[in-house]
């Protein structure tokens, strides 16, 4: 039987057609699948698995793959070709999966690769030859056939969608490199079947020219592959891999239902490969402990803990520990196990009726009958703006507290849950629970609320976010729409949708531009051309397979608004391909596909489809849904869609170019208005099938109507910066999306958004509103369609706090007793709550041995004045009594023995005030004390204020924490003790409101002191009422009290010592707004300080008058206030006479800085004296003196005229410094002097006592200096030197005396150059011994030299010399002896300070004085011989080593020859011949010997006589003896 047509063009993986390399390897991975914890269903390890976890499987199957092809690589090409394939999808997958599908060599390839060749028993086609002109090149369908098995959980995050994706085109390569499989297939086939060369040249034909290049490259790449791995690992060097472990994936923690399984999992990179030790709570699981509880499981560098039957002891943190030799690192996660609400464990109890309700909480350490959960420092109504950050918080405290046992934390925003995500992260530190907005967007506008779980019980707390619009780049520019996502997701195009928004930039929306962008990039393309109106819109042009992200950008008259956040990704797939990935096996290598065996009919020409309807019809585009038709074939289907218009039959084929691979299609460029019926048809390789049923008649234009704007607006009072809105819904309106409301302040004519985000519902809070003003409110609709028109504005609200329930009453008294019945009398409370007080409310309660009864009513109607005779009481009988007040907000609550009040709430100071017990017992109350806790501490938590009971009804809290919340209470003191503590005051939070204003104290003009108050939450009933230390000033004779509207002053008529203490100020019919001023001591001076200055005021000066010296000489006499106005007049005294201004004074006022000035061109011997500034300006007067007389004066005077004849020296060539001397680092001292004002005619001379010094160059100015060298200073350079500057402006000079002390200091400095200038110490050998020396720059007589040996002073004698030879400076040591070692130290003392120099000869330098080379004897110092002898010395030489010997002539190198001869043998005897003496032999000659120790001449001296001469000079003698005695 022959094969079926698809298994002649694929190569299928069953178990007849796979290759070996393949069938290895899905062997083993379905051996393996069950157990690993990575290829499990459900599991979120392999969802949160990093593209490095995914490139490392890939890297081990390829070198698997590879390795079978070593050892098979004599095989068909074949079998080659499909490990080939399959390492290429393997690669395709890891590619896509790690760059999130963006790079276009993966996603795409021509038609060849992808689909199916022609197969050879098709039908023929029933396209036209103009559409198959249209049709791409060797296009035909692709045929899929068979049926996948695939086990995975399904996710939408991003990144399971983009690995989706890479897994469904690696799929399609897969299919589609099995072209060249099936070819070679064939060839291998038709050899079987035929030998003879004809038929297997046809088989070789059926392999097309493309294929074979294929194949051939593939194994090049393949070879070459191998080949880099082999070479690779032969130069790897473990000792560079080790590092120490690392989590690539940390476990991640878990919530699981009880009886759940639960896996926790963690990838560990590092090398060598590290142990995995899991911990729970710190203590190694052990599996053996508890077979079947626990799995522990490392597969392919994953490991995996699964925990069994999970029940609440499974609740813990688990630790992940990983080791190697390099280090150990840890991972945490937490596991909570919870339990259906009802249930209850039943292993718990013993059989029987359990006596425990079924209600209670239980916890992983045990019971517990109930959990407090209280919300501290709670977040408020939060405001933000696009593009800013924002964090919502608040601090969870539960009572009891269960350690290790954390509460279950869930944000919800608008009721759903809130997920972190890059746009908002949350944060549990513990005891705070945080939600931060790293980037805020319109979308995340909404009601927030935190909910905290403990067991079955759960608080939670909302507040609202509003988020305004960004800054427009363009003014004018409408708003950035929000909430952009994906309606409908095909491969051939993505309906997008999103919200208008709230703000059109003043003029109307004209529509939207919808911008693309490919994953991976940042290439935004816009889809459509023209501004689309309606709110959704399918993008086209998309490539299959590829994830994209959408914006949208609003666009009115003035131009283009800022883009709406981006969408998530979405890839453009049709759904059934994405469910089909989504239930694919998670191995990442492989695509695994098993096709039916089953011989399915071929060639088929497809049905017609089904269900054709229009899902969407808008005026831009029409949007076509139709459902695959039941004949088919195994093979892929195109479609094509065709319409005619309503009144014809004329069927027009929309996407001749294009077949259209999804059974849904969207039409564009419609006419508006026209109508249309639809109808498609279905294609595969047997051809074109019949059409379909025509849709019913469709006429292009928007389906879906503008709502209708909402009606009856309606606002009411909430709080002192909100306002509730009401209204009803639009009538008849479809696919509402939501509510836009704005306001307006009455009168402004400006409207600003009250959200930016549409609300459902007939109901909103509108936050952010000035308190006091009046708000006008409208709203209008908004669905996909547009926005409604404006709804009529309400009416006008003021903002101010709603009606609340009054305060307790007080002062409760008994007006009258008689034998069975009492009337009490009570004062008004002092909070109305903002409406009229309607009546009272008289509870009455027995005290029987001091236990008080139950309380009972003792009017069912309210009383409506303040007083109230109850009856029928019992004689001798003890009653306690509490009054309640009403209004038309509710009943208040009740007046009780001491009624406790905590005003004026600051961030650190609030205060406390209270009434005395109606009931004080039987002695008066002396005192009172008063307690605080937090308000989640226990009861156990209570501390006292007060040491001592205080007498007072009031304190000042102080210490508090910023931002807590606390509890208050009272309990008062007699002689019986203390009583019972009152109701609780509180909680009250310790921080100070926005907006909260503060009694300010004042001084006017006349010194009147007062207190002032401004309140801008006040009532028409609310009023001002003063108190001093809380106890009411009406009708004090020293306060005068003025209000009027929003605003109070208390004027103090004579403030003295009897007016410290407390003043505060409560407005009645308020939510508790109060300010107090505390008066001590010190404020009181500083008042009466302030008061004295305002009745008499003085001009406040900032300088006091100064004089000083300007550049000319000028006197300059100027003053500084603080202030001064136009009107300040300045009056000038010198001598206690006005003066003015004139040819001697000039006077300057500047008001801007307040400074007044006075100049005077010259100081004069009469203008000594005293000068005052007086300044006047209104009643305020001032004035500043300044005494210049006696040496002040004269020495001022002697500056000016200095400062005078400086300013004319300046004004020709001078000097900018002075002559000064500098030593060199040469020794030398440089005579250096700056000029200025010089110019080319400018000369310079050089005197010394007054005798000119001629200087060889001429200087040039350089830099303004002007140098003179004198080099060797010595004592002969002693003078008095000058420098003259000249030309025709005039002439400076400068002088420097080098004489006496300055020339010794100067001395002292080049002493001390030289002395630094000296050498370290050395040594030399010489002919008598050694010598240390030193090298100085040159030396001075000044310069004194002192020598040491071993800390002594060194006596000289004619062994041990020391002296100074040009520069150097040395000490001569004659015959060393070892008495002559140690240390030896130069000092030079430059007349103020010694420098030293040190070497030391202890030991190392001694032996070689022995060795050095010298001539121990047998020369004479003069030899004398007659001409024509012979001569011969011979002379001892020692040195180690042996010396080198020369000789010299009249101090130069003697020349030998046969009549001169020197010999030197054995290193130790030196000869010196001379044949046959002549007189040219006389002269000084000399032996010299050298080894590296050091070197020695001895000298003789060779006298030559003829005995003739010496004969007649012997008789020439005596005669001249004669001559003279004669």
């Amino acid at each position: 039987m022959s094969l079926p047509f698809y298994q002649k063009l694929h190569q299928h993986y069953d178990s007849s057609y796979r290759n070996k390399d393949l069938r290895t390897t899905m062997s083993h991975y379905q051996q393996e699948k069950k157990s690993s914890a990575i290829y499990t269903h459900g599991s979120t390890a392999y969802s949160s698995r990093s593209s490095a976890a995914h490139r490392q499987e890939s890297e081990a199957f390829s070198q698997a793959s590879a390795a079978s092809y070593q050892q098979q690589a004599s095989r068909a090409t074949a079998s080659t070709h499909a490990s080939a394939a399959s390492r290429k999808t393997a690669s395709a997958y890891d590619y896509g999966y790690s760059h999130g599908l963006t790079d276009s060599s993966l996603m795409l390839e021509d038609y060849s690769s992808k689909l199916s060749p022609q197969p050879k028993r098709a039908k023929k086609s029933l396209l036209s030859g103009e559409e198959k002109e249209n049709l791409p090149s060797d296009y035909m369908v692709p045929i899929f056939s068979g049926r996948q098995v695939h086990v995975s959980g399904i996710t939408d995050t991003e990144e399971e969608r983009i690995k989706e994706a890479a897994a469904y085109i690696a799929q399609r390569n897969l299919l589609a490199s099995e072209e060249g499989i099936t070819a070679s297939k064939q060839s291998t086939a038709s050899k079987q079947s035929s030998t003879s060369s004809l038929h297997q040249e046809e088989a070789f034909e059926k392999k097309s020219r493309k294929v074979a290049i294929r194949e051939k490259a593939e194994r090049l790449s393949l070879t070459k592959t191998l080949e880099e791995t082999e070479a690779f690992h032969r130069k790897l060097n473990e000792d560079h891999l080790l590092h120490a472990p690392e989590f690539v994936i940390k476990p991640r923690s878990h919530t699981v239902w009880e009886k759940e399984n639960v896996k926790l999992h963690c990838s560990v990179s590092g090398w060598p490969e590290p142990r995995v030790t899991w911990y729970k709570n710190q203590v190694p699981i052990n599996v053996h402990a508890n077979p079947g509880k626990y799995i522990i499981e490392s597969r392919y560098g994953m490991h995996t803990l699964e925990i069994n039957a999970c029940n609440f002891e499974d609740t813990a943190q688990y630790r992940a520990s990983a080791m190697n030799v390099k280090g150990e690192l840890s991972a945490y996660a937490s596991v909570v196990v919870k339990r259906y609400k009802g249930e209850f464990d039943e292993t718990r109890f013993h059989a029987g009726v359990s006596t425990l309700p079924l209600s209670f909480a239980v916890t992983p350490y045990g019971y517990a009958s109930k959990f407090e959960i209280h919300f501290d420092d709670k977040f408020d109504v939060s405001f933000g703006r696009e593009g800013e950050t924002m964090s919502l918080g608040c601090r969870v405290v539960i009572t009891p507290e269960i350690k290790h046992f954390q509460p279950e934390i869930q944000w919800y925003r608008n009721g759903a849950p809130v997920s972190p995500s890059k746009w908002v992260q949350t944060h549990w530190s513990g005891d705070r629970a945080t939600l931060t907005f790293s980037h805020l967007n319109k979308e995340d506008e909404g009601l927030y609320t935190i909910r905290v779980r403990m067991g079955e019980y759960y608080e939670q707390y909302s507040a609202y976010v509003f988020v305004r619009d960004a800054d427009a780049e363009i003014e004018g520019a409408p708003a950035a729409p929000l909430d952009v996502m994906c309606l409908d997701a095909n491969k051939d195009y993505i309906i997008i949708s999103w919200k208008q928004p709230a703000v059109d930039g003043g003029s109307p929306i004209l529509g939207y531009f919808i911008d693309k962008c490919e994953v991976g990039t940042d290439s935004w393309s816009q889809c459509n051309d023209t501004p689309v109106k309606f709110a959704r819109f399918p993008v086209t042009g998309l490539i299959e397979g590829r994830s994209y992200i959408f914006r949208v950008r609003a666009v009115n008259k003035t131009g283009i608004g800022l883009p709406s956040r981006v969408s998530e990704p979405v890839a453009a797939l049709d759904p059934a391909e994405k469910a089909r990935l989504k239930s694919r096996p998670s191995a990442p290598w492989t695509g695994q596909i098993i096709v039916t065996e089953e011989e399915p009919s071929e060639g088929i020409v497809p049905g017609p489809p089904t269900d054709l309807s229009v899902t969407e019809a808008t005026r831009s585009y029409v949007v076509l849904s139709w459902k695959p038709p039941g004949q088919r074939g195994h093979e892929g289907i195109l479609y094509f869609v065709e319409k005619c218009d309503a009144e014809t039959e004329n069927w027009q084929r929309v996407n001749t170019e294009l077949p259209v691979k999804s059974p849904r299609f969207a039409l564009f460029d419609l006419a508006e208005g026209k109508s249309y019926r639809f109808r498609v048809r279905c294609s595969n390789s047997a051809g074109v099938g019949e059409p379909s049923e025509a849709t019913e008649v469709t006429v292009v234009g928007d389906k879906l109507d503008i709502p209708k704007a909402p009606g009856k607006i309606i606002p009411s009072r909430n709080t002192d910066t909100s306002v509730v809105v009401s209204w009803e819904e639009s009538k008849d309106a479809k696919e509402l999306v939501g509510y836009y409301i704005e306001s307006s302040v009455v009168g402004s004519g400006k409207w600003e958004p009250c959200n930016n985000n549409p609300v459902k519902g007939p109901r909103f809070t509108c936050h952010g509103l000035a308190t006091g003003q009046s708000y006008i409110f409208r709203v209008r609709a908004v669905n996909a369609a547009g926005l409604s028109e404006y709804s009529q504005d309400s009416e006008a609200i003021e903002v101010k706090a709603a009606i609340a329930a009054p305060s307790p009453p007080y002062d409760i008294t008994c007006l009258e007793s008689c034998r069975d019945s009492m009337v009490l009398g009570w004062k008004q409370p002092d909070k109305s709550g903002g409406a009229e007080i309607t009546g009272y409310y008289v509870n009455y309660r027995e005290v029987i041995d001091g236990v008080p009864g139950r309380w009972r009513e003792a009017n069912i109607k309210a009383v409506s004045d303040e007083a109230y005779k109850i009856s029928n009481l019992k004689e001798n009988m003890v009653y306690q009594f509490q009054v309640a007040a009403m209004n038309i907000a509710g009943l208040g609550v009740p007046s009780w023995t001491i009624a406790v009040q905590c005003s004026e709430v600051r961030k650190t100071l609030p205060s406390l005030q209270w009434r005395p017990p109606i009931h004080s017992g039987r002695t008066p109350v002396t005192g009172y004390f008063v307690d605080l806790k937090e308000a989640s501490a226990k009861d156990d938590q209570w501390r006292g204020l007060n040491e001592a009971a205080i007498k007072n009804t009031y304190l000042r809290v102080q210490g508090l924490k910023e931002g807590a919340s606390y509890v208050f209470r009272v309990r008062a003191i007699n002689q019986a003790g203390v009583g019972k503590p009152s109701d609780l005051a509180g909680p009250v939070v310790a921080e100070t409101r926005p907006g909260t204003k503060e009694v300010v104290v004042n001084v006017d003009d006349d010194g009147v002191i007062s207190l002032n108050f401004e309140c801008d939450q006040m009532t028409p009933n609310s009023q001002f009422n003063w108190s001093k230390d809380y106890v009411s000033t009406e009708g004090s004779p020293r306060l005068d009290v003025e209000s009027k509207g929003n605003k109070t002053k208390m004027t103090f008529k004579d403030l003295g010592t009897e007016d410290i203490g407390i003043y505060s100020c409560d407005v009645t019919d308020t939510d508790g707004i109060a300010s107090s001023y505390l008066i001590d001591e010190d404020e009181l001076k500083r008042l009466l300080a302030l008061s004295q200055e305002h009745k008499f005021p003085i001009v406040p000066v900032k300088s006091e008058l100064a004089v000083e010296i300007l550049e000319k000489g000028q006197v300059r006499f100027w003053m500084q206030a603080e202030k001064l106005s136009a009107n300040t007049k300045v009056t000038y005294i010198f001598n206690d006479k006005e003066i003015f201004e004139g040819p001697k004074y000039k006077m300057h006022v500047d008001r801007n800085t307040g400074i007044i000035e006075m100049f005077m061109e010259k100081l004069q011997d009469e203008d000594e004296g005293t000068y005052t500034f007086q300044l006047q300006d209104g009643k305020a007067v001032g004035h500043s003196t300044l005494v210049l007389i006696g040496d002040v004066y004269k020495k001022l005077q002697k500056e000016a005229e200095f400062q005078r004849q400086e300013w004319i020296r300046k004004q020709g060539p001078h000097f900018a410094e002075y002559l000064s001397w500098e030593v060199t680092g040469e020794c030398n001292v440089l005579l250096k002097c700056k000029v200025a004002n010089i110019k080319k005619e400018t000369h310079i001379v050089w005197y010394k006592d007054e005798r000119e010094i001629s200087v060889d160059e001429k200087h040039d100015f350089k830099d303004g200096i002007c140098t003179l060298l004198i080099t060797e200073f010595s004592k002969k350079d002693a003078g008095i030197y000058e420098v003259i500057l000249k030309d025709d402006r005039g002439k400076d000079k400068s002088r420097l005396k080098l004489v006496d002390e300055a020339f010794k200091e100067l001395m002292t400095e080049v002493c001390k150059t030289i002395a630094l200038s000296a050498t370290d110490l050395k040594i030399q050998s010489t002919a008598e011994g050694i010598r240390l020396y030193s090298f100085v720059t040159y030396y001075l007589d000044d310069l004194k030299v002192n020598w040491s040996h071993n800390g002594t002073a060194i006596k000289y004698t004619d062994r041990v010399k020391s002296g100074v030879t040009g520069e150097q400076i040395w000490l001569q040591i004659n015959e060393p002896t070892p008495n002559d070692k140690g240390k030896y130290v130069m000092e030079l003392f430059d007349g103020k300070t010694g420098h030293q120099k040190t070497v030391d000869l202890s030991g190392q330098e001694m032996p070689m004085l022995a060795d050095r080379a010298r001539v121990l004897g047998g020369l004479p110092d003069v030899v004398t011989i007659q001409e024509g002898k012979a001569l011969n010395l011979t002379c001892i030489v020692w040195g180690d080593p042996t010396p080198e010997v020369s000789w010299l002539k009249n101090e130069k190198p003697l020349v030998t020859d046969d009549h001169c001869s020197v010999k030197f043998e054995a290193g130790k005897t030196a000869y010196f011949t001379i044949s046959g003496v002549s007189t040219a032999d006389s002269g000084k000659y000399g032996l010299v010997v050298k080894n590296k120790y050091g070197s020695e001449i001895s000298d003789f001296t060779i006298s030559v006589f003829i005995p003739e001469e010496e004969a007649r000079k012997a008789t020439e003698q005596p005669q001249k003896g004669n001559k003279k005695s004669k």
